[in-house]
């Protein structure tokens, strides 16, 4: 479900340069290094509205796609020239950090849209307490909550909401600065570590992830996937930033979407909207599924990696109308979007050390073996160019992306990938969608069985 509203007092949209209107074909930029943004990228280049995709930086795996350019992501005005001399009719700012610093500003002031929040509604991420806040103001539901700022604060935090501790650090951590642990000598070591953190209760469930493309009025989820956060199988071991993801999800309960877009998503727009704040770009809801209902975990201001990989794996529609009707307050006028049939299933291949160290230069074999599998492609994240060689160059290092008929045998064909890709010290989980799968073949075969 896609929700349209209007607002008559809403500022006029920004028109795309002329440069972009001569032919109705967009130039983009895409701004990013990592996975998230080489998967936008490649649905970018298969759309037919789009001329050409550009990057900055981008990464080896995105040439075959996009052009790169060296510029500094965080660099908001090398950004906004490099938009205006390519003539660029949207911008696409893939992480976190160039949209908390306010790179999509600088490019707006020069009169190009960009896809992404603001800075400052960008701190629904930026600040995890700014999120509790606009949360508790909208009623949405999510896990009871205390902002800490010393030792003793945590403390008392942690005797109140109880064990398992859930500590997560106030700013941006790139997915690894939560704790969730049992042994409150670990949870307030890692308070003390952090300038500010929010603690909360525990919340039991499996969780979803929901993205929302918007405007500030007009709201369009996407269908839910799932990540797994932990380094090994069976979700043991420190949290990463994520270690594959699947979609959609067989066993979501019906009319999930729609309960998030009416108690989570439309709240926190019109919330932010106002504080004079309204948030476009791309609303990022993790939620978990207690036995007390729906919960609000956190939020993001930007597409999750890797959910993306398997999402625009499986998505049917163009996506460059989604992104610019949200950069230029239009979406009303485009379509929800629609999703191929099947399952798609994405597997990250991480450094040796990963999380708590990353092995770089590492020589990565098998990529086109790989990407000549049939029904599979591989999304670079941490990769570089030494020579005529793909190296490592980050924790995580790609996601092999498999899609089919169901989750069972994108499973097979994601594995299929895996298993042709090496490089030292690689690491992956083998369990990504396994649970999943398995009960939804025991579903279809109880329906065979059905009279």
């Amino acid at each position: 479900m896609s929700e349209h509203r209007t607002d008559p007092a809403a500022p006029a949209p920004s028109a795309p340069p002329a440069s972009d209107a001569r032919d109705g074909l967009l130039t983009v930029l895409v701004v990013g290094t990592g996975g998230r943004e080489h998967a936008l990228a490649r649905a970018l280049a298969r759309d037919p509205g789009v001329r050409a995709v550009h990057a900055a930086p981008g990464n080896p795996g995105m040439r075959a796609v996009a052009e790169l350019h060296d510029v500094d992501p965080m660099d908001g005005a090398a950004v906004a020239d490099l938009a205006v001399a390519l003539g660029a009719g949207l911008v696409v700012v893939g992480p976190e950090a160039p949209l908390v610093a306010g790179v999509g500003d600088v490019v707006r002031e020069r009169g190009v849209p960009v896809f992404g929040p603001t800075r400052e509604a960008a701190r629904l991420e930026g600040s995890k307490a700014f999120a509790k806040d606009v949360m508790a103001a909208a009623g949405v539901p999510t896990a009871a909550a205390r902002v800490c700022t010393t030792p003793a604060e945590a403390a008392a935090a942690l005797d109140e909401l109880g064990a398992p501790y859930v500590v997560k650090d106030d700013g941006l951590a790139a997915g690894k600065g939560v704790v969730v642990t049992t042994d409150r000598e670990e949870a307030l070591a890692h308070a003390a570590a952090c300038e500010q953190v929010v603690v909360e209760e525990f919340l039991d469930g499996p969780e979803v992830s929901l993205f929302a493309i918007t405007d500030g009025v007009t709201i369009h989820p996407l269908q839910p996937a799932q990540d797994f956060k932990r380094i090994g199988d069976g979700d043991v071991g420190p949290n990463t930033g994520g270690m594959g993801a699947y979609t959609p999800l067989p066993w979501a309960p019906p009319g999930l979407v729609d309960q998030v877009l009416r108690e989570v998503l439309r709240p926190t727009v019109e919330e932010m909207a106002r504080r004079g704040t309204p948030f476009s770009g791309l609303l990022y809801a993790g939620l978990a599924m207690t036995s007390r209902g729906v919960r609000v975990v956190e939020f993001n201001a930007r597409f999750g990696d890797p959910e993306t990989q398997p999402l625009m794996a499986l998505l049917e529609s163009p996506l460059s109308p989604l992104l610019l009707g949200a950069a230029t307050r239009t979406l009303a006028d485009v379509p929800a979007p629609s999703w191929h049939p099947g399952s798609a299933v994405a597997v990250v291949l991480a450094s040796a050390g990963y999380p708590a160290t990353s092995s770089s230069g590492d020589v990565i074999r098998g990529l086109d073996d790989a990407e000549a599998a049939d029904g599979v492609h591989v999304v670079h994240a941490g990769t570089a160019e030494a020579g005529d060689d793909v190296v490592t160059a980050g924790g995580r290092v790609l996601a092999v992306v498999g899609t089919g008929a169901d989750l069972s045998a994108a499973r097979a064909t994601a594995y299929d990938g895996v298993a042709r890709v090496s490089f030292p010290g690689a690491q992956h989980r083998t369990d990504i969608a396994l649970v999943a799968a398995r009960d939804e073949a025991q579903d279809r075969a109880r329906e065979r069985m059905d009279p």
